[in-house]
């Protein structure tokens, strides 16, 4: 049986009753002061990097989940910040590499472990611009940098499954790119 996403959520946040309840599949409502809290997903971002050998920028994860596995620069955005905004700064905390140009390419719910609870995302990626590639250096929450060759990137390497899924995406994307000449 899946547990409902707001299980651990035990008290009403506008009044701190207990009778904090499930409404539905993705709310819960206070049954002393009628508010009705909506589990939404999180905006995350990804930065898919290209450098002028044909690389991908990967890093590797410095912490859970997945510490050790590939990744792709991102994360959360935080409040007040465009998703745009938030890949730029993520890819600039990462890597140390500053975003001129970020264009939307699709996205991915994901359910990313953190603190013992499971935070619903939807994983925007971005395919990223920036200038300077040799200059990345690895930082904040990616241990190592890594540019693979198109031929050596391999899905099932990176530890989270959003990414995992994505990268599928990208190299099923290049290859019909390839096909049709574009």
């Amino acid at each position: 049986m899946t547990q409902h996403p707001l299980e651990k959520f035990r008290f009403c946040p506008l009044c701190g009753t207990k009778a904090f309840v499930e409404n539905d599949t993705k709310s819960k409502r206070c049954k002393d002061c009628g508010f009705v809290y909506y589990f939404n997903p999180s905006a995350s971002t990804v930065a898919v990097i290209v450098n002028e050998r044909d690389e991908l920028l990967v890093v590797r994860r410095a912490k859970e989940p997945a510490c050790g596995t590939l990744d792709l620069p991102g994360g959360f955005c935080d409040c007040h910040e465009t998703s745009e905004e938030g890949v730029v700064r993520e890819v600039k905390e990462e890597t140390g590499l500053c975003v001129d140009c970020a264009t939307f390419l699709f996205t991915i719910p994901n359910i990313y472990p953190y603190g013992g609870l499971d935070i619903h995302t939807i994983d925007q990626f971005f395919l990223c611009h920036v200038k300077g590639t040799a200059e990345a250096v690895a930082a904040d929450d990616a241990a190592e940098i890594l540019w693979l060759p198109w031929a050596e990137v391999r899905a099932e390497q990176f530890g989270l499954k959003s990414i995992s899924q994505g990268v599928e995406r990208l190299l099923q994307m290049r290859a019909e790119s390839h096909a049709t000449g574009r």
